[in-house]
This record gives structure tokens, C-alpha cells and sequence, in this order.
């Protein structure tokens, strides 16, 4: 039997390029708000969303510009506050994440003016860890690293998780949807980590709905 001792060096060296390029590579969605039910949908096939940028307005008059009359496209000063702040507590850590625009459209930033919703961010590279209502998540890293959490949602967002031998209104409510922190309070810098998936926890969002956690992490150097 032969042994082949592997020159580590380069394959660390490619190992980071390859995660610097998962993490560097900007994804974009514009949807122009041109009717009541428009949805706005961010999706990561491999790892989780991280905002990086997004506005609810208008900043340039080619965008979202057909069919619009001339004068609702030359106000290019339209943004409206706090959009970063709201889609990065409801999609950070997610690996979908579809949102309704008439959660921006009041108040109003720019009446008159044809507006559109455009985020732009990365994908993160995560592990993924669904605990039923009154069960445990485990979250654990390898020796020498700890765990960072992305994001964690208490609640439910869709009727085929944790649904076994549940009856149809405990799973019909699928706009139960809880962001928290205290995974991240609780679980941040440890190794290893357990926390119960229950009311008493995090409190009752959506009472007769059975739910769940769901919880994205990734395991880093320790800082």
C-alpha cells in the first residue's frame, strides 16, 4: 500500500479563491412596481442571501421605463428609508426569499414617479439545521472552529416542513414568519450548541400553526 502526502499549501490556496468568489459574486434583481401583487424574489441556489445594497425608487430613467409615461421617469432622486435595514431582517440567511412590494410602497417616497425595488447580494456558503416545535437543533462545528449565525426564523413558511401526522390547520399558515437573535446570542462563539424550538423560547408568533426553527450557520476561525 502506498501513501501520497499532498502539498496542502495550494490546495488552501485554492480552497479560498474558490470561497472568495462564492462570497464576491453580486447577484441583482430589479422588479419594476407595476401592479398590486408584484413580488420581489431572491433566491441562492448553493448557500444564503447577504443584502448588500437595495432601494425602493428610482435612480435612473432607463430602468423599469416602458409603458411609463415621460414624466414619472425623471425624478432620479426617489429612495425610500430603511429598505436595506427591512430586507436584511427578513432575507438574511435565507436561501429564498420572496417579498410582497406593498410592504415599501407606504409611505410613499416619490408620488408621481414610477418606482421599482432593486437589491443586489452575495450568496454565503451555510449549513442548515430545521427543529420541529419542542424539539432540539443541534448546531456543532469541528474542533478549533466556532459557530457564526446568519440568520433564524421561529414560525412557518411553508406546508411540507415538520408536517408528518399534522392535521391541515396546523400547517395552512404559511405567513407565520419570525425572525430572532437569540440563536445568535445564545450560540455564537461556541463549538457546539443546543437550543429548544418552542413558545417558551420565542415566544407564540402565530397561535394553532405548528412551527418551526430554522437556523443558518456557518463555522469560522474564532476572532
Amino acid at each position: 500500500m502506498y501513501f501520497v502526502r499532498l502539498n496542502s499549501v495550494p490546495l488552501l490556496t485554492v480552497t479560498c479563491l474558490l470561497l472568495t468568489a462564492v462570497v464576491d459574486s453580486v447577484n441583482q434583481v430589479t422588479t419594476c412596481d407595476s401592479n398590486p401583487w408584484q413580488i420581489h424574489r431572491l433566491f441562492c441556489g448553493s448557500g444564503v442571501i447577504n443584502m448588500q445594497q437595495a432601494l425602493y425608487g428610482r435612480s435612473s430613467p432607463l430602468i423599469c421605463a416602458e409603458g411609463q409615461p415621460p414624466q414619472q421617469l425623471t425624478n432620479t432622486l426617489c429612495a425610500r428609508e430603511n429598505t436595506v435595514e427591512n430586507i436584511k431582517t427578513s432575507c438574511n440567511g435565507k436561501h429564498l426569499c420572496e417579498l410582497s412590494l406593498d410592504y415599501f410602497r407606504t409611505p410613499d417616497p416619490c408620488a408621481g414617479t414610477a418606482k421599482y425595488l432593486q437589491t443586489n447580494f452575495t450568496c454565503l456558503p451555510a449549513i442548515t439545521v430545521v427543529a420541529c416545535e419542542s424539539s432540539v437543533a443541534h448546531l456543532y462545528c469541528d474542533l478549533g472552529h466556532v459557530i457564526f449565525v446568519y440568520g433564524a426564523d421561529y414560525g412557518r413558511r411553508d406546508r411540507t416542513t415538520c408536517a408528518y401526522r399534522r392535521s391541515p390547520h396546523e400547517i395552512d399558515n404559511v405567513e407565520c414568519l419570525q425572525p430572532t437573535d437569540i440563536v445568535a446570542k445564545r450560540c455564537n462563539g461556541q463549538t457546539i450548541c443546543m437550543i429548544t424550538a418552542s413558545n417558551d423560547v420565542f415566544g407564540e408568533p402565530c397561535a394553532g400553526t405548528y412551527k418551526y426553527l430554522e437556523v443558518t450557520y456557518t463555522c469560522q476561525y474564532p476572532s
